[in-house]
Protein backbone atom coordinates (compact mmCIF):
# COMPACT_ATOMS: atom_id res chain seq x y z
CA UNK A 1 0.00 0.00 0.00
CA UNK A 2 1.00 3.43 -0.99
CA UNK A 3 0.40 6.13 1.96
CA UNK A 4 -2.04 9.41 0.58
CA UNK A 5 -3.03 11.72 3.42
CA UNK A 6 -3.12 15.23 2.29
CA UNK A 7 -5.54 18.15 1.54
CA UNK A 8 -9.07 17.32 2.51
CA UNK A 9 -7.60 14.76 4.35
CA UNK A 10 -5.13 16.25 6.48
CA UNK A 11 -7.87 19.79 6.49
CA UNK A 12 -10.26 18.11 8.98
CA UNK A 13 -7.08 17.68 10.82
CA UNK A 14 -5.44 20.79 11.04
CA UNK A 15 -8.64 22.72 12.07
CA UNK A 16 -7.38 22.05 15.79
CA UNK A 17 -4.56 24.18 16.88
CA UNK A 18 -3.65 22.58 20.41
CA UNK A 19 0.09 22.46 21.92
CA UNK A 20 1.34 18.93 21.03
CA UNK A 21 1.62 16.73 24.05
CA UNK A 22 5.40 17.42 25.29
CA UNK A 23 6.59 13.21 24.63
CA UNK A 24 7.88 11.27 22.13
CA UNK A 25 5.28 8.51 20.78
CA UNK A 26 5.56 5.48 22.92
CA UNK A 27 3.89 1.61 22.14
CA UNK A 28 3.88 2.00 18.13
CA UNK A 29 7.00 -0.24 16.94
CA UNK A 30 6.03 0.36 13.82
CA UNK A 31 6.33 3.86 13.84
CA UNK A 32 9.37 4.23 16.67
CA UNK A 33 11.11 0.62 15.51
CA UNK A 34 10.86 0.06 12.14
CA UNK A 35 13.20 -2.11 10.16
CA UNK A 36 13.67 1.21 7.83
CA UNK A 37 15.70 2.90 10.09
CA UNK A 38 18.16 0.32 10.53
CA UNK A 39 18.69 0.89 6.18
CA UNK A 40 22.39 1.88 5.42
CA UNK A 41 22.43 5.12 3.47
CA UNK A 42 20.43 5.02 0.70
CA UNK A 43 22.73 4.01 -2.59
CA UNK A 44 24.33 7.08 -5.09
CA UNK A 45 22.04 7.35 -8.10
CA UNK A 46 23.68 8.80 -11.29
CA UNK A 47 20.67 10.81 -12.38
CA UNK A 48 20.87 12.88 -15.20
CA UNK A 49 17.41 14.33 -15.40
CA UNK A 50 17.45 17.68 -17.76
CA UNK A 51 14.42 19.80 -18.07
CA UNK A 52 13.76 21.43 -21.10
CA UNK A 53 11.03 23.99 -21.19
CA UNK A 54 9.01 21.92 -23.39
CA UNK A 55 6.00 19.70 -22.34
CA UNK A 56 7.30 16.59 -23.67
CA UNK A 57 11.05 17.27 -22.30
CA UNK A 58 9.40 17.76 -19.09
CA UNK A 59 7.11 14.51 -19.12
CA UNK A 60 10.67 12.98 -19.74
CA UNK A 61 12.18 14.91 -16.76
CA UNK A 62 9.65 13.70 -14.69
CA UNK A 63 9.74 10.07 -15.85
CA UNK A 64 13.30 9.99 -15.25
CA UNK A 65 13.12 11.15 -12.07
CA UNK A 66 10.80 8.82 -10.86
CA UNK A 67 12.34 6.21 -12.42
CA UNK A 68 15.54 7.60 -10.11
CA UNK A 69 13.39 7.40 -7.11
CA UNK A 70 12.46 3.51 -7.75
CA UNK A 71 15.81 2.87 -8.12
CA UNK A 72 17.25 4.49 -5.02
CA UNK A 73 15.11 2.87 -2.99
CA UNK A 74 14.44 -0.75 -4.26
CA UNK A 75 16.92 -2.49 -2.14
CA UNK A 76 15.77 -0.27 0.90
CA UNK A 77 12.03 -0.81 1.30
CA UNK A 78 11.85 -5.14 1.90
CA UNK A 79 9.37 -6.20 -0.15
CA UNK A 80 9.74 -2.87 -2.85
CA UNK A 81 7.56 -2.90 -5.55
CA UNK A 82 8.09 -0.44 -8.44
CA UNK A 83 6.13 2.82 -8.67
CA UNK A 84 4.11 3.76 -11.80
CA UNK A 85 3.71 7.30 -13.16
CA UNK A 86 0.53 8.23 -14.87
CA UNK A 87 -0.04 11.87 -16.39
CA UNK A 88 -3.35 13.17 -16.22
CA UNK A 89 -5.13 16.72 -17.45
CA UNK A 90 -7.86 17.33 -14.81
CA UNK A 91 -7.23 19.94 -12.40
CA UNK A 92 -8.90 17.89 -9.36
CA UNK A 93 -6.46 16.81 -6.96
CA UNK A 94 -7.47 12.99 -5.90
CA UNK A 95 -6.40 13.25 -2.49
CA UNK A 96 -8.24 16.21 -1.85
CA UNK A 97 -10.69 16.35 -4.48
CA UNK A 98 -9.12 20.38 -4.52
CA UNK A 99 -8.97 21.78 -8.32
CA UNK A 100 -5.24 22.76 -8.57
CA UNK A 101 -4.51 25.21 -11.26
CA UNK A 102 -1.06 24.56 -11.66
CA UNK A 103 1.44 21.30 -12.01
CA UNK A 104 1.30 19.38 -8.84
CA UNK A 105 2.31 15.22 -8.24
CA UNK A 106 -0.04 13.56 -5.80
CA UNK A 107 -0.07 9.46 -5.09
CA UNK A 108 -3.44 7.57 -6.42
CA UNK A 109 -4.01 4.68 -5.33
CA UNK A 110 -0.78 2.58 -6.42
CA UNK A 111 0.24 5.52 -9.12
CA UNK A 112 2.08 8.58 -8.98
CA UNK A 113 0.16 11.07 -10.81
CA UNK A 114 1.12 14.07 -12.60
CA UNK A 115 -0.34 16.97 -13.73
CA UNK A 116 1.59 19.76 -16.38
CA UNK A 117 1.16 22.90 -16.31
CA UNK A 118 2.95 26.12 -17.79
CA UNK A 119 4.82 27.11 -14.29
CA UNK A 120 7.01 23.52 -14.73
CA UNK A 121 6.96 23.47 -18.30
CA UNK A 122 7.99 27.20 -18.78
CA UNK A 123 10.52 27.16 -16.10
CA UNK A 124 13.92 26.69 -16.56
CA UNK A 125 14.30 25.50 -13.28
CA UNK A 126 13.38 22.27 -12.25
CA UNK A 127 13.20 22.93 -8.67
CA UNK A 128 9.70 23.30 -7.72
CA UNK A 129 9.17 19.78 -10.05
CA UNK A 130 11.94 17.86 -8.31
CA UNK A 131 10.56 19.31 -4.76
CA UNK A 132 7.60 18.02 -5.64
CA UNK A 133 8.27 14.68 -6.64
CA UNK A 134 10.65 13.56 -3.95
CA UNK A 135 7.78 14.94 -1.83
CA UNK A 136 5.77 12.74 -3.35
CA UNK A 137 8.09 10.09 -2.75
CA UNK A 138 7.44 9.81 0.97
CA UNK A 139 4.32 8.45 0.65
CA UNK A 140 5.73 6.07 -0.87
CA UNK A 141 8.19 4.75 1.59
CA UNK A 142 5.36 5.91 4.26
CA UNK A 143 2.93 3.43 2.46
CA UNK A 144 5.71 0.45 1.90
CA UNK A 145 7.34 0.33 5.41
CA UNK A 146 4.15 0.10 6.97
CA UNK A 147 4.41 3.82 8.77
CA UNK A 148 1.27 4.99 6.95
CA UNK A 149 -0.80 2.41 8.40
CA UNK A 150 0.51 2.43 11.55
CA UNK A 151 0.09 6.46 12.11
CA UNK A 152 -3.54 6.35 10.80
CA UNK A 153 -4.07 3.93 13.59
CA UNK A 154 -3.18 5.58 16.38
CA UNK A 155 -5.04 6.54 19.15
CA UNK A 156 -5.62 9.96 20.40
CA UNK A 157 -7.16 11.89 22.48
CA UNK A 158 -9.04 13.91 19.87
CA UNK A 159 -8.64 17.36 21.43
CA UNK A 160 -6.52 18.33 19.01
CA UNK A 161 -3.14 18.40 21.26
CA UNK A 162 -2.30 14.92 20.24
CA UNK A 163 -3.91 15.11 16.67
CA UNK A 164 -1.42 17.70 16.29
CA UNK A 165 1.51 16.28 17.22
CA UNK A 166 1.02 12.98 15.68
CA UNK A 167 0.48 14.98 12.28
CA UNK A 168 3.49 16.93 12.67
CA UNK A 169 6.01 14.01 13.09
CA UNK A 170 4.19 11.83 10.39
CA UNK A 171 4.89 15.23 7.81
CA UNK A 172 8.17 16.02 9.14
CA UNK A 173 9.40 12.60 8.74
CA UNK A 174 8.22 13.01 5.23
CA UNK A 175 10.45 15.89 4.56
CA UNK A 176 13.25 14.20 6.17
CA UNK A 177 12.64 11.07 3.43
CA UNK A 178 12.62 13.91 0.65
CA UNK A 179 16.01 15.12 1.55
CA UNK A 180 17.02 11.74 1.76
CA UNK A 181 15.83 10.86 -1.74
CA UNK A 182 17.05 14.42 -2.92
CA UNK A 183 20.74 13.20 -1.88
CA UNK A 184 20.58 10.00 -2.98
CA UNK A 185 19.89 11.26 -6.68
CA UNK A 186 22.78 13.47 -6.31
CA UNK A 187 20.86 16.96 -5.69
CA UNK A 188 23.01 19.66 -4.34
CA UNK A 189 20.81 21.57 -1.95
CA UNK A 190 21.86 25.09 -0.13
CA UNK A 191 18.81 26.74 0.23
CA UNK A 192 16.32 24.18 2.11
CA UNK A 193 13.41 26.74 2.40
CA UNK A 194 13.31 27.23 -1.33
CA UNK A 195 12.83 23.48 -1.47
CA UNK A 196 10.48 23.22 1.14
CA UNK A 197 8.43 26.30 -0.75
CA UNK A 198 7.94 23.66 -4.15
CA UNK A 199 6.82 20.64 -2.44
CA UNK A 200 2.90 21.70 -2.59
CA UNK A 201 0.89 23.54 -4.67
CA UNK A 202 -0.28 27.05 -3.63
CA UNK A 203 -3.72 25.72 -2.98
CA UNK A 204 -2.37 23.94 -0.15
CA UNK A 205 -0.65 26.69 1.65
CA UNK A 206 -3.43 26.70 4.35
CA UNK A 207 -2.22 23.94 5.63
CA UNK A 208 0.61 23.42 8.20
CA UNK A 209 0.73 20.07 9.41
CA UNK A 210 4.35 19.90 9.13
CA UNK A 211 4.86 22.41 11.58
CA UNK A 212 7.28 25.27 12.38
CA UNK A 213 9.24 25.79 9.35
CA UNK A 214 12.50 25.74 11.37
CA UNK A 215 11.45 22.37 12.47
CA UNK A 216 11.09 21.37 8.66
CA UNK A 217 14.80 22.58 7.99
CA UNK A 218 15.96 20.94 10.45
CA UNK A 219 14.69 17.61 9.64
CA UNK A 220 15.29 18.25 5.63
CA UNK A 221 19.24 18.92 7.17
CA UNK A 222 18.81 15.77 8.83
CA UNK A 223 17.89 13.13 5.65
CA UNK A 224 20.27 15.35 3.72
CA UNK A 225 23.18 14.97 5.56
CA UNK A 226 22.93 11.20 6.53
CA UNK A 227 21.23 10.09 3.47
CA UNK A 228 20.01 7.33 6.31
CA UNK A 229 16.00 6.90 6.32
CA UNK A 230 17.25 6.23 10.17
CA UNK A 231 17.67 9.86 10.16
CA UNK A 232 14.18 10.44 9.93
CA UNK A 233 12.56 9.23 13.37
CA UNK A 234 10.27 11.74 14.01
CA UNK A 235 8.65 9.55 16.26
CA UNK A 236 11.19 9.32 19.54
CA UNK A 237 12.08 12.51 18.80
CA UNK A 238 11.25 15.57 21.90
CA UNK A 239 8.28 17.29 21.49
CA UNK A 240 10.68 20.78 20.66
CA UNK A 241 12.15 19.26 16.78
CA UNK A 242 8.32 18.48 15.73
CA UNK A 243 6.43 21.21 17.08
Amino acid sequence: MIMRLAGAAVAALVLFTGTAHAAPIKGQPQLTHNTIYKKPALKKVSCKAVKGTTKSSTEKYVKKVVSCLNTAWKGTIDGFRPVPIRFKTDTQACQSGNDIAGSYSEICGQTIEVRLADDWIKAKSDLKAFASLVHTWSGVVHGMTGIGAAYQRMPNDRTGEDMAEQMHRYFLQGDCFAAVSARSLGRKITDFKQVISGMEPPEYSYLKHNGKLANRVYWMKKGYQSGRPGACNTWTAPAAKVA
